[in-house]
């Protein structure tokens, strides 16, 4: 599934926060979202998944305006894995957990049939959760729970996924653990992520954020060049592809630098 976002616009409480952002993400593509702390990537998420709707322009999803079809249809497409998602799962066991995503393809009387149970299953089976599908899932650790709310958005079998700082709080194996997971589901992903090592080692291309304006988009090797990284993220640092074919960012000795004596290079 393609998703486009072009040149939208949007304001809170009277301030501008996205300013004729614009990226793409094509079938199977998994695309990061970075930029520095109020750049706008948590707020242009909530317009994909239609939480907010922007003042002007469009969110596509397969040429589809997504603010244009019925909210179940898009929530059959669309699957987000949000910063606060757990908070709505209290008391729910794992199984129960992943169920809530069958949600948008059940009538209204909202009833499990053989294919919810399946597709509940599949995802557990996928993210390894199998082992303890029985517990609570206040009771998990932090990977664990991520990777039952990942299960949840699978299971509602999208074709395009949503995340929000997926890995944030989780160990190093932990992450490294759920970037591969997200890899081989081979749907279309947008993630947002603060750390730029495993933005660069997860995602195919990154788009760049700030002030509410794209300012980078493409390969990964493309976008975070050395003026990049001092202008929008005020360090001193070059990205490589390593022997391993792994990218990875080099920071100078004394990385700070300051944005407004920044020199052309």
């Amino acid at each position: 599934m393609k998703l486009t976002v072009d040149n939208v616009w949007l304001a809170l409480a009277g301030t501008p926060v996205l300013r004729g952002t614009a990226l793409d993400a094509h079938p199977g593509e998994i695309v990061g979202l970075v930029g520095p702390n109020g750049s706008g990537k948590s707020t242009l998420l909530r317009t994909v998944y239609r939480s907010l709707r922007p003042d002007a322009g469009a969110v596509l999803v397969d040429e589809d305006d997504v603010w244009d079809l019925p909210a179940r249809t898009a929530a059959r497409r669309t699957a987000a894995v949000l910063q606060d998602a757990a908070g709505a799962t209290g008391g729910l066991s794992v199984t129960q957990t992943v169920a809530l995503g069958r949600t948008p393809h059940q009538g209204l009387l909202g009833r499990e049939n053989a294919a919810d149970r399946q597709a509940v299953e599949d995802a557990m089976e996928r993210c390894g959760i199998l082992a303890f599908r029985d517990r609570d899932f206040a009771s998990l650790s932090g990977g664990e729970r991520q990777r039952v709310l990942l299960a949840r958005a699978l299971a509602q079998d999208p074709r395009l996924l949503v995340l929000d700082e997926l890995t944030n709080h989780l160990d190093i194996r932990a992450r490294f653990e759920l970037l591969d997971l997200i890899r081989s589901t081979g749907v279309t992903t947008l993630a947002v992520l603060h750390d730029l090592d495993l933005a660069a080692r997860l995602c195919d291309r990154l788009i760049v954020l700030h002030e509410g304006k794209t300012v980078g988009a493409g390969p990964v090797l493309d976008v975070l060049t050395p003026r990049l990284l001092r202008e929008v993220f005020g360090v001193q640092a070059h990205a490589e592809r390593h022997q391993d074919d792994v990218i990875r960012i080099a920071y100078a000795a004394a990385p700070l630098v300051q944005r407004d004596t920044c020199e052309e290079r």
